[in-house]
């Protein structure tokens, strides 16, 4: 298709030259698709170039178009609209075309010239509380730009940084010590990050009520947060974390070690998976040689109070806490030591962190200090930033409890398949296991579409109804185009149909032939755009225009009453080409399809 694309470029450049005697950069002769309701295949602007060839844009299209007629073999007929020429291509092209794409698999690797090892750092999950709604679109997000990424022949590592310590942790485990009375998973039936959860969520509560205890005796509200004896109790539970007292450490490996097995529990359940753990507990203390180093440098300075800061203001930053006055560490000390450890292990030349927009400011300070250092790496880091989920009811806090939790959510998700799978009333021949894998499977495929097809910049809005919708604009509706697909190619083999043939010999094409090969062979040229914007959202829109356009021919032409034998034969082939390439598509989205329905 690119090739295509830049021969017809180089045919409108002859062109030009011919009819004009003008010669114009293959540059300001970009084309695009032609809109839906105009005939043609590829439209070229020729507003641009008035100036050049010295007449309107109209008779401009017409020149152009009519030498490209009776020159270019691969252009049958032309039509100007305004000033956009439409060129309509030679069925025996697209034919051509065909074929090449027959020649290779549908997932075949898509060289971009990109960076070649990546790290792509994603879900990074605190130990003191479940996966929530937020997590996920990280966790869809990250699995999906690796996935992507692969497609273009990288080598490409899934990491997770596990925030494993720091006052956060110390807070779900002050509250259990307080309120806990030896409470296990197992007694409370619930799973370890749940259990975790729930403590978070009870500090916060007996913490807020010690501050308006103390605001009533006269406190101000910034000093009654210090003063609070929850939050001192988890201050000095974190002072003694890291001088490795052993009551706490053994409270915090049972704790972590509840939490993991839910988290292991999750991410099984949600089809993502990763290549390397990384933990902040194993990372701080390189984190801390680093601090170390800058101050040795010259480029880290000291306060009165002992903390260290490094001065990004030149940068046009602000100075930045990199180890508090006591000693301990803050979110940026384990950066510094990770990016440093990941790039050990892997020499990564793009190292990829899926983190939510409301850390810009926190990545831009870690590339910066980087740079300070003088990091060889320091240039490789790419921040990810996407935008947050909101509910209706507003934004999701985890320490109030007013979050979706992921398990929850998958849970409904899946029973939503399940009622509009059983109300199409089409699970007859499956078993009742293969009936609860294809639930799960819609299910999680309405919830990940869901999630992937908005820009990840963009800040979205989760509405439970539109998010368990199988129709329309949703992951079931694609998966639903895939199982028509498998169930044409089972009965294509029963009756004989052979999916390869020389097609060359086929006359005029339908429409709906046409667009199908277009969009077939458009799949390159959105892996790479993909791959280049770190957006999902680009293979999830190409894999619904594949599957609208499938219908839009399964519905227009027949495959099984066709009596010309070669275009069954056609027909049969496209179908499962364009099945190929959905499975590949949703693949990359970390979506399953079903063979039945």
């Amino acid at each position: 298709m690119q090739q295509l694309e830049q021969d017809l470029k180089t045919a409108l450049q002859t062109a030009a030259r011919a009819v004009f005697g003008v010669e114009i950069p293959l540059a300001s002769l970009p084309l695009q698709p032609t809109r839906k309701e105009f005939a043609g295949s590829f439209t070229l602007v020729t507003f641009p170039l008035t100036k050049a060839l010295g007449q309107g844009p109209e008779p401009i299209g017409r020149a152009l178009g009519e030498w490209l007629q009776a020159n270019e073999p691969r252009v049958s007929g032309f039509n100007v609209v305004k000033g956009f020429l439409n060129l309509e291509i030679a069925d025996a092209e697209w034919l051509r075309l065909f074929a090449q794409l027959q020649a290779q698999p549908a997932g075949a690797p898509v060289p971009t010239g990109g960076p070649r090892r990546v790290v792509v750092e994603y879900s990074s999950p605190n130990t003191n509380k479940p996966l929530h709604l937020g997590h996920l679109r990280n966790n869809f997000l990250g699995y999906s730009v690796a996935e992507i990424l692969k497609a273009t022949g990288a080598t490409v590592t899934k990491a997770n940084l596990v925030n494993d310590r720091g006052i956060h942790i110390c807070k779900s485990m002050i509250a259990y010590q307080r309120f806990g009375q030896g409470e296990t998973p197992a007694s409370a039936g619930l799973k370890g990050d749940h259990l975790a959860g729930k403590y978070y969520v009870l500090f916060e509560k007996h913490y807020r009520e010690e501050i308006r205890q103390l605001e009533a005796e006269g406190v101000t509200n910034e000093v009654a947060k210090k003063q609070a004896p929850l939050m001192a109790e988890a201050q000095q539970m974190l002072q003694a974390w890291e001088a490795g007292d052993a009551a706490v450490l053994a409270l915090w490996r049972q704790m972590n070690g509840w939490v993991y097995e839910g988290f292991t529990e999750t991410y099984a359940t949600i089809g993502v998976d990763f290549d390397k753990f990384y933990y902040e507990s194993g990372t701080y203390l390189l984190g801390k040689e680093r601090v170390e180093e800058g101050l040795q440098k010259g480029v880290f300075f000291t306060k009165e109070n002992g903390s260290v800061w490094v001065d990004l203001q030149a940068e046009g930053l602000d100075e930045k806490l990199l180890l508090r006055a006591d000693g301990t560490s803050v979110y940026i000390t384990q950066d510094l030591g990770t990016a440093e450890l990941k790039y050990q292990d892997f020499g990564y030349d793009s190292s990829i962190y899926v983190i939510a927009d409301e850390q810009n400011y926190h990545m831009q300070v870690l590339q910066a200090t980087l740079a300070k250092l003088g990091k060889p790496y320091a240039a490789a880091i790419h921040h990810l930033s996407y935008g947050m989920v909101d509910l209706p009811s507003g934004k999701m806090k985890s320490r109030e409890g007013t979050v979706v939790d992921a398990d929850e959510l998958v849970r409904d998700v899946v029973a939503a398949a399940k009622a509009a799978t059983l109300e199409k009333g089409k699970t007859e021949g499956l078993s009742d296991a293969e009936l609860e894998e294809l639930y799960h499977l819609l299910g999680l495929g309405a919830l990940k579409y869901y999630l992937l097809k908005v820009d990840p910049k963009k800040r979205m809005l989760f509405n439970p109804e539109e998010s368990v919708s199988l129709e329309g604009h949703t992951g079931p509706f694609i998966q639903y185009s895939y199982a028509r697909i498998a169930a044409i190619r089972r009965k294509a083999a029963e009756l004989g149909i052979t999916e390869t043939a020389d097609f060359a010999a086929l006359g005029a094409l339908a429409p709906t032939e046409r667009e199908l090969v277009q969009e077939l062979a458009r799949y390159p040229a959105v892996v790479a755009d993909a791959a280049r914007t770190l957006s999902p959202a680009v293979v999830a829109q190409y894999a619904y225009d594949l599957a609208k356009a499938y219908n839009r021919f399964y519905a227009e032409v027949s495959i099984f009453q066709e009596t010309d034998t070669l275009k069954r034969s056609l027909r049969v082939a496209l179908s499962a080409r364009v099945g190929a390439q959905i499975k590949v598509a949703l693949g990359l989205l970390g979506i399953q399809v079903p063979e039945r329905m």
